[in-house]
């Protein structure tokens, strides 16, 4: 079959979270012989894929998109519009067998161009989005304007009849179904790691009872990522443990701007290193050396949907996690001893960072590997979007013997 995929995030190389799946998605559906038109912003296609002839990428060039461009709210409003558009103009001369949306913004696209097009529809929501703008300042997002735009985002699948949704945690497959969306067409397929890249190795596992202990949190650092959480638990474990150093790995972002000045404002500036942004294929080189992975998230409605990607990196490498109680991930990993979930709270997150440092290094290394072997099994790239492409045949075959293609 013929897929077009439809995102809002360059295709590759990929700007970090969730935008790292489409392309692992794109081999996987090209492994089984179907043909990809991928619509995104300007991007490339990575030589091995360009290479099948199977991958063809239409670029969104009307302006530029990002994570940290300007005017960024804005852009995001506007392009479901344009990307309508855009798909249209292709849909002339390329006849396709199913839309795939990466995204809420993509979903929009996607759900407009379902009736006219006479093509199904599979929505592959990777977070919550405007739920996470529950920690936005007030200001800068209404409450009163949030509340209609998260109704709106969750109304999607219903609104626009999507033929299957995939979900990157329960919790958010929950909450569709909540809106009357059936459930058996609601997939969760949680959110992967490249196997490949996230190499465990039990030299490094062992080195970390040798080297100065090191927090690490790496991410794209938004409001929901660095706020009171973050600062307090900075606090209590320097408090205690003042040789330990905490590294964050990401984006010179406002939210970081914001965190440092409240760091250095509480004496905490000599705990801190400030890496910057890693590209994805260097970010284990960097976690690997650390002691403890940190998840210092806020607590809104989309932190809970989420299926955070740094607690999977962390277990690959066989790093103990401390992290706040996320609905989405918690539940996924209630069995995992190598994971610490706390309350929301700065000092119950310190407290837990503290027990980890405080376990012998020979008592986290025996954790380690058999942590690191569950994801591995269980949520490589691989795996995930072979849930994915799963899904995706099955909407096409159920809306083909329905007659509802054209």
């Amino acid at each position: 079959m013929r897929v077009a995929l439809l995102t809002h995030e360059p295709f590759f190389p990929p700007s970090g979270g969730g935008s790292a799946e489409a392309l692992y998605l794109v081999r996987e559906l090209v492994r089984r012989g179907h043909g990809v038109t991928v619509f995104a912003p300007g991007s490339e296609v990575p030589e091995n894929l360009a290479g099948t002839g199977r991958v063809r990428l239409v670029p969104f060039t009307a302006w530029r998109m990002g994570r940290r461009t300007r005017w960024r709210t804005l852009k995001y409003l506007l392009y479901p519009g344009a990307l309508t558009r855009l798909v249209q103009r292709a849909a002339v001369r390329e006849r396709f067998d199913v839309l795939v949306a990466q995204h809420a913004i993509a979903c929009v696209a996607a759900g407009r161009l379902k009736r006219p097009l006479r093509v199904p529809v599979v929505m592959n929501f990777l977070d919550h989005l405007t739920g996470f703008m529950e920690t936005w300042p007030a200001w800068l997002m209404p409450p009163p304007v949030l509340a209609v735009l998260k109704r709106y985002e969750l109304s999607l699948p219903r609104r626009y009849g999507a033929d299957a949704v995939l979900t990157v945690s329960e919790p958010l497959a929950e909450r569709f179904a909540a809106t009357g969306y059936p459930r058996e067409r609601l997939r969760p397929i949680f959110y992967g790691y490249d196997a490949a890249r996230f190499l465990f190795d039990p030299a490094r596992v062992a080195a970390r009872g040798q080297a100065p202990p090191t927090v690490v949190m790496h991410g794209s650092f938004d409001h929901h990522h660095l706020g009171p959480i973050a600062l307090e638990t900075l606090a209590r474990v320097h408090a205690a443990r003042p040789e330990v150093v905490f590294e964050f790995i990401g984006p010179d972002t406002p939210a970081w701007r914001r965190f440092a000045r409240q760091v250095r404002a509480r004496g905490l500036g000599a705990t801190v290193r400030h890496v910057g942004f890693v590209p994805y294929e260097t970010v284990a080189e960097r976690l690997g050396a650390g002691t403890v992975g940190l998840v210092p998230y806020e607590e809104s409605a989309g932190t809970h949907c989420a299926f955070v990607a740094k607690v999977v990196e962390y277990l690959a490498l066989g790093l103990p996690v401390a992290s706040t109680a996320l609905e989405g991930i918690r539940r996924y990993f209630a069995a995992e001893p190598l994971v610490k979930f706390t309350a929301f709270d700065g000092a119950a997150l310190g407290g837990a960072v503290q027990a980890w440092l405080a376990e012998p290094a020979e008592a986290r290394a025996r954790l380690a590997a058999p942590a690191a072997r569950r994801v591995r099994e269980a949520l490589d790239w691989g795996v995930v979007c072979g849930r994915a492409a799963d899904a995706i045949e099955i909407a096409q075959q159920r809306a083909a013997a329905e007659g509802i293609t054209r």
